[in-house]
């Protein structure tokens, strides 16, 4: 077996199948658009959380999140859902926000969803202790919701300081919040993935789909194989 079809294999791809402020995105190469997903929404401005300002280290930054209560999210959460992995990690990885059991764990991407980011990062030799994991808003949205725009520019400036702390050689958005937040544009992530950004002028930054909408869409798995892939060369790159 060929390691291009060990990898789509961890994946559950069959072998056959196809294939200070932060803002702005400024493309390192060029593709052609991809489908879209779902409508997008703009997302908002995002100020500093004046409970991070200061530039706090990591227990100041969890403790304030652990008692952020800067949104209606707080109403309903059993536990906010901080991060995890390394926090010198060359890959960060950014999700959307914690479903039921994210909230019950309090840890990202638990699940099937979860599963599915543990073979994806399996596929290219990863695991969550060689890599960071958050998410965008840190309280899950009651019913799986989508979160709205005010409750992702409340979070917003746990997530900076998140990427400021672990200083990754690449971020991986994953899906159309986490893609839309970090590069503040409401394009739509099958036109934004495919190649490479930059967030903050300086860190590459690569999207693909929600692990969640591979799971309803399996046969957009290769795709995200292939963004997989470029995320990977993006790494090399920086080495």
């Amino acid at each position: 077996m060929s390691t291009k079809t060990e990898y789509l294999s961890a994946m559950g791809i069959q072998p056959w199948a196809l294939r200070a402020e932060y803002r702005g995105a400024q493309s390192v190469s060029s593709s052609s658009s991809q489908p879209s997903q779902t409508n997008s929404v703009a997302p908002p401005s995002r100020p500093v959380s004046p409970e991070v300002s200061g530039a706090p280290g990591w227990a100041e930054l969890e403790s304030a999140v652990a008692g952020c209560t800067r949104c209606a999210l707080a109403e309903g959460r059993t536990q906010t859902v901080f991060g995890v992995g390394n926090r010198k990690a060359a890959w960060m990885i950014v999700g959307e926000g914690p479903g039921a059991e994210e909230d019950r764990r309090g840890e990202p991407f638990v699940g099937r969803a979860g599963q599915l980011l543990d073979n994806m990062l399996a596929a290219l030799g990863l695991n969550r202790e060689t890599v960071y994991i958050a998410n965008v808003v840190k309280c899950r949205p009651p019913g799986n919701r989508d979160p709205k725009p005010e409750e992702v520019a409340a979070c917003a400036g746990y997530l900076e300081r998140q990427i400021e702390l672990v200083a990754p050689r690449l971020i991986l958005a994953l899906g159309r919040f986490a893609a839309q937040t970090l590069l503040q544009t409401d394009v739509p992530v099958g036109q934004l993935r495919g190649r490479a950004h930059r967030y903050a002028g300086r860190i590459p930054l690569v999207i693909t789909y929600h692990p969640a909408y591979l799971l309803r869409s399996p046969e957009q798995k290769a795709r995200a194989w292939d963004d997989l892939r470029l995320a990977r060369t993006q790494t090399l790159e920086v080495a």
